[in-house]
């Protein structure tokens, strides 16, 4: 490969805050990979929901200053000598998963790098990967769907909730999706869900027991949280699952478990990489997942690609509701 520069463009926060806390830099030193780490030049930054998280404080950074980011997709530049690269070599086209994602190079995990497939196309795999494996695992191991399952998917036009309508359609589940205009819902409808709503508590009480027969819905993929969290609970059949995957409209309050008993409901607060945290747990849902992709049943939407330089309009816009599908950033912008 060509020799590196020593610096590069990113972005980090040095408080927590607005989005006015998001500072752009030109001369952030380029990392130097660890024994098990592989250097990657990015092409594709993804924005997620909980970029937001750390950069309220809603979640404590770690340290500051803090590079906000958790995956994107580039090429493998140099990987050190006595890395256990998973079979990876420099300029293998590459999707990852990492902290510190929002710049021009990333030291990620080698354990989480993945080639990406022939046939899946430039940006794709950076759109899909952290959101789709979120999507799959919900569906998976959070409460295993079976055919002609009923549930409930909020935010169905957000990045997780397309996918989720999508692959709840491949599965042959039922989806009653909510969503916030009706361009959305069209958009959660032609996405694979059978019914779309509004967020109006009454109207969705009514349509789950219209749909179910008066049973309720076997599960609730929730990454709203404060908002809709007592509606969940209401909603779901006995033996039901809510699954409680983000906080958009805030941190959900403590609960009573007693609550639980009155139809024997489970309730789950999954993270992702306590999914995908063996070798075998992550190359077995990535494979699934490019294979979804390939054969066609899993259409993956960009909603805007972002120049490094717009990132606080990428978070502005995540947070106002103004987004369907992934967001991505363009770190050399």
């Amino acid at each position: 490969m060509a020799s590196l520069p020593s610096t590069m463009k990113g972005v980090v926060i040095n408080k927590t805050g607005g989005t006015e806390v998001l500072e752009y830099k030109k001369d952030l030193q380029v990392p130097k990979p660890k024994e098990n780490q592989v250097l990657v030049r990015n092409s594709f930054v993804g924005i997620n929901y909980i970029d937001t998280y750390f950069r309220t404080g809603l979640y404590p950074a770690p340290n500051f200053p803090y590079m906000l980011g958790r995956d994107a997709e580039g090429v493998v530049v140099s990987i050190p000598s006595g890395t256990n690269a998973h079979g990876l070599k420099e300029g293998d086209r590459v999707v990852y998963l990492s902290e510190g994602t929002y710049a021009e190079y990333t030291a990620a995990p080698a354990a989480k790098v993945v080639k990406i497939p022939e046939g899946i196309p430039e940006k794709v795999a950076s759109a899909a990967l952290l959101q789709g494996l979120t999507a799959l695992t919900l569906i998976k191991e959070t409460y295993n769907v079976q055919k002609g399952d009923w549930v409930l998917v909020h935010a169905a036009a957000g990045g997780v909730g397309l996918l989720l309508c999508q692959l709840l359609r491949a599965v042959g589940a039922k989806t009653i999706a909510t969503a916030s205009t009706e361009e959305k819902r069209k958009l959660a409808k032609e996405n694979g869900a059978e019914v779309t709503i509004g967020y109006d508590e009454e109207e969705v009480k009514q349509t789950v027991k219209q749909y179910t027969n008066g049973e309720g819905v076997k599960a609730v993929f929730d990454g709203v949280g404060k908002a809709t969290f007592d509606l969940d609970l209401d909603v779901l059949a006995r033996k039901g699952t809510l699954a409680s995957f983000g906080n958009a409209s805030g941190a959900v309050p403590p609960l009573t478990i007693a609550r639980l008993s009155a139809k024997n409901l489970k309730v789950a607060r999954p993270t992702l990489f306590n999914y995908i945290t063996t070798e075998e747990e992550f190359e077995t849902y990535t494979k699934q997942l490019w294979d979804f992709i390939l054969k066609g049943e899993l259409n993956i939407k960009i909603h805007e690609v972002y120049p490094l330089t717009e990132v606080a309009k990428a978070h502005t816009d995540i947070e106002g509701r103004k987004t369907t599908g992934k967001l991505l950033l363009d770190p050399t912008k």
